[in-house]
């Protein structure tokens, strides 16, 4: 299932392409969030409190949580739910407050 609107973002569908999720091959399409495309993949968990370890997924789809924060192509803290996906784009789940290499 798809995500086609946000209360905030205008997006319209563009051209599919390919992404990568933890090193997993995931489809996105242009003009769609990061978490959008990773939601349509199947992805739930997008990390893990800090204390408890408890799954964290999606939480205001804003950009006002911190429950989508991500690394992406090496840059961490960033927010997946507001943020566009591109072709060839490595997002990976980031543990604690992430931290530049």
């Amino acid at each position: 299932m798809r995500i086609t609107e946000h209360p905030i973002l205008d997006f319209e569908r563009g051209e599919e392409f390919t992404f990568f999720f933890d090193g997993q091959e995931l489809k996105g399409f242009e003009g769609e969030t990061i978490a959008a495309a990773l939601h349509a993949g199947g992805i739930r968990v997008l990390g893990h409190s800090h204390v408890m370890h408890r799954p964290r997924g999606l939480f205001c789809a804003i950009g006002n949580c911190s429950s989508c924060l991500m690394v992406v192509n090496g840059e961490p803290n960033i927010r997946i739910c507001v943020e566009k996906v591109q072709s060839g784009m490595r997002v990976e789940t980031q543990q604690g407050k992430g931290c530049l290499r």
